[in-house]
């Protein structure tokens, strides 16, 4: 089994390198949070999972254990391929992820190319009790909250007609004073204020 490889950059792509292990160009899979950390034609040590079915043995590589670990529990989820679990850590942080989990907030998952609904849900479900090392706080989760109280607010507001640039100002204002509000009561208060 293949645990890390350390070696020269010989390609690099968004997606993926191939790195030169003394003489032996190895293919990995990369994020695009990794891909920003490497450089063409320098040394490089990544942290591998390797994956082997019938068809292919494949690597992929990473910055840090962490982004490692979030990988495998991404993959570990039904419906979650190491492809897609590649685009969500390239397309979010580990904290957005963990965030995003721990807040229940799907909606934010299913921004992901390739993650529907029912993935998104599954995702929550399996892996709540498991992100909580990803350095999450439980004011990242109550800001994660707000923003999704905020955003259905300002939706809600401007199906009445009212300018989401108007409402947000004051929105940001009652948030600050008040973070528990519930969207029915956040629309109300922006009311009162316009």
């Amino acid at each position: 089994m293949i645990y890390s490889l350390k070696g020269i950059v010989q390609q690099l792509h968004p997606t993926s390198v191939v790195v030169d292990v003394q003489g032996v160009g190895y293919m990995v899979g990369i994020s695009l949070q990794t891909s920003e950390k490497l450089t063409l034609g320098k040394e490089t040590f990544l942290n591998i999972q390797q994956i082997i079915r019938e068809d292919a043995h494949l690597l992929f590589g990473f910055n840090t254990i962490l982004e490692k670990e979030m990988f495998n529990l991404l993959i570990s989820v039904n419906g979650v391929g190491p492809v897609s679990a590649l685009i969500m850590l390239s397309s979010l942080s580990l904290t957005e992820i963990a965030t995003g989990i721990l807040s229940n907030n799907s909606g934010m998952l299913q921004k992901v190319k390739g993650i529907g609904a029912k993935t998104a849900e599954r995702i929550i479900v399996d892996l709540r009790d498991k992100v909580q090392k990803f350095n999450v706080s439980e004011e990242n989760i109550s800001t994660f909250v707000n923003n999704k109280v905020k955003e259905e607010s300002l939706s809600a507001l401007e199906v009445l007609g009212i300018s989401k640039k108007m409402s947000e100002k004051i929105a940001d204002r009652i948030l600050k004073q008040n973070p528990d509000l519930s969207v029915e009561d956040l629309i109300k208060q922006i009311l009162k204020n316009i």
